[in-house]
């Protein structure tokens, strides 16, 4: 599929066929170009949480879930998670492929760039789960798959089920399967005359 056509027919699909699954080697390649989005020095904030377990599934939609069916119908259920202290472990694995002077340069940077900067940190970790949110999805619409992006969850209870740590902030779940049922039509996008500015407002 061509990439105009992934974001042209990307849609948020509530209704999955619950007894299709990905293979392993689909989950893989679905993974691997989630991981090609970008992030701020290379941190690689997210951490994927593959909610796999059917029961854990089924009370995340019955108690924490408004009952969405996606979350238990669709083929890959995926909790963007991401690591807002990444900058501060071990800094110097996001750049072992640079050249000596460019790592040491980046890696000298994180430091001064995050600490005691709070409200950034977490920024930069919820936009890092941003962009990768939106490569998984149109990854799967290439694949011939359809997406749901759900904030429609209780963050703490589920944070909670799996163990989230401390240093780490959730966001959306993504489910990912074969749609039994199409979306409604688009209810219409606003003209680029009303969110395009330039220069100011």
């Amino acid at each position: 599929m061509e990439t105009f056509d992934a974001i042209y027919t990307r849609r948020a699909v509530k209704h999955f066929d619950p007894d299709h699954t990905l293979t392993s080697e689909e989950e893989t390649k679905l993974l691997e170009a989630a991981i090609q989005a970008p992030t701020s020095f290379n941190i690689q904030h997210w951490r994927f949480v593959i909610i796999r377990d059917p029961e854990l599934r089924s009370k995340i939609r019955t108690e924490f879930g408004n009952d969405q069916a996606q979350m238990t119908d669709a083929s890959l259920l995926v909790l963007l998670t991401a690591d807002v202290k990444a900058w501060e472990k071990q800094p110097e694995r996001y750049w072992v492929n640079a050249p000596k002077d460019v790592a040491d340069l980046l890696v000298g940077w994180m430091g001064p760039f995050h600490e005691g900067r709070e409200d950034l940190q977490r920024d930069e970790a919820q936009r890092s789960i941003g962009m990768a949110l939106q490569t998984i999805m149109l990854a799967a619409r290439d694949m011939g798959y359809d997406s749901c992006p759900m904030i429609g969850f209780d963050l703490d209870a589920v944070a909670d089920l799996v163990n989230l740590p401390d240093d780490h902030v959730i966001g959306p779940m993504v489910a990912i399967g074969k749609k039994v049922k199409d979306s409604w039509p688009k209810p219409g996008q606003l003209p680029l005359e009303e969110v395009v500015l330039e220069n100011s407002f």
